[in-house]
């Protein structure tokens, strides 16, 4: 097995809401356990300290003709 070199700076988690990924440094595979699909619209999942959102018009298109976007069938 091979060693990756890492650097990992200044870190900041502020919650975990239901689960997650956290990756420190270097990943050859990560694999998704579970998907959702949410539609919102602009600014509605911005997060952080100080967040200010200018948005005039916002609209959101939850209709997705895809039959399948991220199959996790074999991940779990």
């Amino acid at each position: 097995m091979i060693d990756l070199p890492s650097i990992v700076g200044p870190l900041k988690i502020n919650s975990v809401d239901g689960g997650g990924t956290v990756n420190f440094g270097d990943a050859f595979y990560i694999s998704p356990k579970s998907s959702m699909k949410t539609n919102a619209g602009a600014g509605a999942f911005n997060t952080g300290t100080m967040v200010q959102t200018n948005s005039f018009l916002s609209s959101s298109n939850p209709i997705d003709p895809d039959f399948k976007d991220q199959p996790i069938v074999a991940n779990k």
